[in-house]
């Protein structure tokens, strides 16, 4: 059974905190960040400390207007135009970029090393369209996507009570991106060859102890944003995809991996203070639930 949503909470107000949450969302990369080609394909920005740990390495291309990534061709040098060398030998392989993210590692460009790959797809400025490309370039360390500015994926359940409360999780204090955080029940990356649907599936099971039939009957995920945001480790470039569910009153989310510091069963107008005192995460968190609490207070028959 779905709740019946009918929020006393200031819709205007609601929208105009959306507006401001997704600007904020829209940040250009650290000053000296560099544009990245990675198999002559435009994939992210290489932060000014990650230049400096990867001149010189092989299959690192320096030119005026690039930092290119590919095969072996440190022996021709740095600092020079594209039309000075052969960019059409820039294929990579897992290997390459492997030994790539260990020199970040070892440089102290990868604070949030975990032993996970991530697919790196390609990106443009004019981008609209709501999926990232069809074929990604490789894989890589997940801990050095934010100092090469590669777009991530991240898909976050929004949990509804049936009497129209709001499951919320603390994020625990030694995640590398806004620790002590309240953000929506379950958030989490898309890992390398893994279907969103799953991810989400998969970090349910993680964050919230909850089973794929739990959340059979949640809402399709979408994307409400790609958000650009400068981070002390690089730039976070990420899809935020959101989706929605009514969990029964007999189940309590409790967490596994130990990512989350505390799980709580709020009412809206208090998680509408949070969002307002800055306890939720930073720039469009959590998750989606600003924009559901708009759709929800401006059409209050509306239905997850």
């Amino acid at each position: 059974m779905s709740p019946e949503f009918r929020y006393p909470l200031p819709a205007k107000a609601l929208k105009a905190l959306l507006d401001a949450r997704i600007l904020s969302a829209q940040q250009t990369a650290h000053p000296g960040s560099l544009p990245l080609l990675i198999a002559q394909q435009r994939c992210g920005w290489v932060s000014p400390a990650a230049v400096r740990a990867l001149t010189g390495h092989a299959g690192v291309v320096l030119t005026a207007e690039a930092f290119h990534i590919g095969q072996d061709l440190s022996g021709l040098g740095q600092n020079l135009s594209g039309d000075d060398q052969d960019l059409s030998r820039l294929d990579v392989s897992d290997e390459q970029l492997s030994a790539l993210a260990q020199t970040l590692h070892s440089a102290g460009c990868a604070p949030g090393w975990r032993n996970e790959l991530l697919d790196i797809w390609p990106v443009s400025d004019q981008q609209t369209d709501d999926s990232v490309a069809l074929k990604p370039i490789g894989r890589i360390e997940r801990g050095v996507m934010r100092a090469l500015g590669l777009l991530t994926q991240a898909v976050h359940l929004s949990a509804w009570s049936a009497s129209g409360e709001l499951w919320v999780a603390r994020r625990s204090l030694n995640k590398a991106t806004d620790p002590g955080m309240w953000d929506t029940l379950v958030g989490g990356l898309v890992g390398s060859a893994e279907p969103p649907e799953l991810a989400l599936e998969r970090e349910a099971d993680e964050e919230a102890g909850l089973d794929a039939p739990d959340i059979v009957h949640r809402s399709r995920l979408r994307r409400i944003t790609r958000m650009h945001r400068r981070l002390p480790e690089g730039f976070q470039v990420e899809d935020v995809l959101t989706c929605e569910c009514v969990l029964p009153d007999h189940l309590t989310p409790a967490n596994r991996d130990g990512e989350v510091m505390e799980i709580k069963r709020l009412a809206p107008a208090v998680v509408w203070q949070m969002l307002q005192d800055g306890k939720c995460r930073t720039c469009l968190p959590p998750g989606g639930t600003t924009t559901r609490f708009v759709e929800k207070s401006c059409f209050p028959r509306h239905r997850p």
